[in-house]
Order: structure tokens, then C-alpha cells, then sequence
């Protein structure tokens, strides 16, 4: 099935006409964030049951076209690995997509051991798809045919794969599970943090264990990089890796010709921008120790380490839930994470209602595992 290339709103008419007849579409999105600063939407790949579009939001505003049925809870859309994508069209496109079937959510309800598209498209339907454009520049423009028919099969097989697993699912009765699963995704995509900022030293190996004068020298060093990188529209960690920024900190180089000798560190950035990061490491070697800014302490905001009679019981749960997911041929962690069972062992519910009441238990979960759960929890109040 070929593809439609979108690149204006005339050309989206015929989607446009194609949407309002579907109540079934599969998504993919393609962002720039791997080469770029910035991790914009570049490309929308749609299919319905007649055609696969490929539409570039990059060059039209595709808003007007896509709002109604991604966010019709009827239209059902089907993706795979959602998470990112629901937040990009989210914040881009001012979207907030409802009706999601997930087929990764799916196939790892149904104990699938490879979750990647392409490891279920070949396992489960006999296609093979190229990895030749994974990591490529998805805002470079114009993009070669063949990235656009890498895009377009992103979507081609994914209903007839949807509709594979949809198959065993009602099979083993876990059809509603997915439901669940995908509801929660679209909410989770959805919520804002309070959470302030995160520190750039936090995202550098090594950088705890430096003094707070080479931490407020590399967090200089990093502004540094991230002004570059905004300007020349590139991924910071194309401008310069962590390790050779780093090391620029620990050997404080004299000039632009030692700091080109730095393992990994570009010689024509150290020749071109060289000079500016020299002069931000030169004053914060004048800072007095009252001005620096030490690595940032751990949150403790948090609750801390549980008393020892919840962790037993913690541990105890964490067993139940190894054998029931073993009897359910699913991945452990897919059952019930660790941080959801030691909710369930500070709570210690007695019931199957005051279970599915613990913040981040799902219902599916309590149907799969709650009796065991239970059983446990009963055994330690006996």
C-alpha cells in the first residue's frame, strides 16, 4: 500500500475525508530530539483502513485536521510504545489523544518476551522491516523517499498486529487489562509536575564525586554547551560528549590549544567557542567557597526506608507475586512493580475493595494477583 505525503493544508483533505469515515487509525510520530536541540515533532505517519499518510508538521499545522479523532474516546488509535508520543502531540499540536490501544502494553500483557515493533511484526506476522533510518535527522528537509517509506511502515501493519494480539487477548481474557493499561497511560501522559527543575550536573557520571568548585564548574560548562547547542539547533551531546566537558573541568586548561587536546573534545568548537567557556571556568576559579554550588543533596522528601516489619512483609508479597506471574507467563515487575507491592505492605488492606484502594494498583492487577496478595497479608495479621 503506498503511501500520501502531506505537506499543506490542500493535501490534507483527503485525510481530512478519510479520518471523519474511521472509527479505527494507527499513529506513529517521528521527533528530532537524537540530532537536534530541540525534540519537536517532525512527522506524523496515519493509517486508516484505505490508506497511510505521511504528514509533516514541520511544514503545516496538521492541528485542525487531527484533533477531532485523536481525541474522540470512540476513534479507536493504535500505537505502539505511546508514552513519548502522547506528550509530543500533547504539547506541539495541543492534542490530548483518548481511545489508545497501546500493542506494546498488549504484548506485554500477554507475556510477549520482545516488545519492540519490529520483533512482533516479524514473530507474530512475518514482516520484516529495515532499521536503516532509526537514528536519522527526522527536521532535516527534504527527506529522501526512502526515510518516508521507513516513516509509512511505522503504521502500515500496525492494525493487522493489533488485531493479532486483540485476538489472543480475548483468548486468555485479558482484553480488559489493556484497556485499563492504556486509559492510565493517557492520564499519566497528561499530568504536570511540581517537581522543580532538575539539576544538568545530576545527568553527568562522575559529577558526585567532585568538590563543589569543579560541580559549579561543570554546571558552568554545561550552560556553556546548552547555549551552543540552542544556537546551532544540534543535541547538546553533539556539540561536545559529558566525558570531554568533564575532563575540560578536572585538567583546567590555559588555552584553546590545550583544551583542543582534550580527548574527544572538538578541535574547531575549542577554536570557535573555546574562549568562552575558558573565561566561565576562569571565574568560578575566582569564586570565594561561599559562592560555590555544591552537587545537589538527595530529595528527602520522601517518606525514607520503611520500618523492617513492612519490608518483610514487602518481601513476602514480592514472592506471591513471583509465583502468580510465573502461573500467568508474565515479566514480574508488568504484574505488579516493586514500589506498588511495598504500597500494598504499609497499607496491609484485608479486603479486595481496600486493595484496589492503594494508590497505583490497577483493577486488572487485583483480579490477576489479589488473592494471592491477600492470602499473605492475612497469614502475617493472623
Amino acid at each position: 500500500m503506498p503511501y500520501i505525503h502531506i505537506q499543506d493544508a490542500r493535501g490534507a483533505t483527503q485525510l481530512a475525508e478519510d479520518l471523519q469515515r474511521s472509527r479505527r487509525i494507527a499513529l506513529d510520530c517521528e521527533a528530532a530530539g537524537f540530532h537536534r536541540y530541540s525534540d519537536r515533532l517532525c512527522l506524523l505517519q496515519v493509517s486508516t483502513d484505505a490508506r497511510t499518510y505521511v504528514v509533516d508538521p514541520l511544514a503545516f499545522d496538521p492541528t485542525d485536521v487531527l484533533r477531532h479523532p485523536l481525541e474522540d474516546a470512540g476513534v479507536e488509535v493504535v500505537m505502539h510504545g505511546a508514552d513519548f508520543d502522547l506528550r509530543l502531540i500533547d504539547r506541539d499540536l495541543g492534542i490530548r489523544l483518548r481511545g489508545l490501544f497501546d500493542t506494546q502494553v498488549a504484548a506485554a500483557l500477554l507475556g510477549e518476551p520482545a516488545l519492540g515493533l519490529q520483533a512482533l511484526l516479524e514473530g507474530l506476522l512475518g514482516v520484516s522491516l529495515p532499521k536503516k533510518y532509526q537514528r536519522s535527522d527526522w527536521a532535516a528537509r527534504p527527506l529522501p523517499g526512502e526515510m518516508l517509506e521507513y516513516a509509512a511502515n511505522d503504521t502500515r501493519h500496525l492494525m493487522s498486529l493489533a488485531d493479532r494480539l486483540t485476538g489472543r487477548l480475548r483468548d486468555a481474557d485479558r482484553l480488559a487489562w489493556v484497556t485499563e493499561e492504556c486509559v492510565a497511560l493517557e492520564d499519566n501522559a497528561y499530568r504536570t509536575s511540581d517537581d522543580p527543575p532538575e539539576d544538568p550536573v545530576t545527568r553527568v557520571k562522575g559529577a558526585r564525586d567532585l568538590t563543589p568548585r569543579q560541580v559549579t564548574a561543570l554546571r558552568e560548562a554545561l550552560e556553556w554547551r546548552d547555549r551552543i547547542a540552542r544556537d546551532r539547533d544540534r543535541a547538546p551531546f553533539r556539540v561536545v560528549g559529558d566525558a570531554p566537558l568533564l575532563a575540560a573541568v578536572l585538567h583546567k586548561p590555559l588555552g584553546r590549544h590545550e583544551l583542543a587536546s582534550i580527548k574527544g573534545f572538538p578541535r574547531g568548537l575549542a577554536r570557535q567557542e573555546g574562549d568562552g567557556l575558558l573565561n566561565r571556568l576562569d571565574r568560578v576559579a575566582q569564586l570565594t567557597d561561599g559562592d560555590l554550588q555544591p552537587y545537589p543533596r538527595p530529595n528527602r522528601r520522601g517518606p525514607g526506608r520503611p520500618p523492617p516489619e513492612v519490608e518483610v512483609l514487602a518481601e513476602r508479597l514480592r514472592s506471591a507475586r513471583n509465583r502468580r506471574a510465573a502461573t500467568l507467563g508474565l515479566d514480574r515487575g508488568t504484574l505488579l512493580p516493586n514500589a506498588v507491592l511495598l504500597a500494598v505492605a504499609k497499607q496491609r488492606p484485608m479486603d479486595e475493595a481496600a486493595l484496589v484502594g492503594v494508590d497505583g494498583i490497577r483493577k486488572w492487577q487485583v483480579e490477576a494477583a489479589g488473592k494471592d496478595l491477600l492470602e499473605v497479608l492475612r497469614e502475617s495479621s493472623a
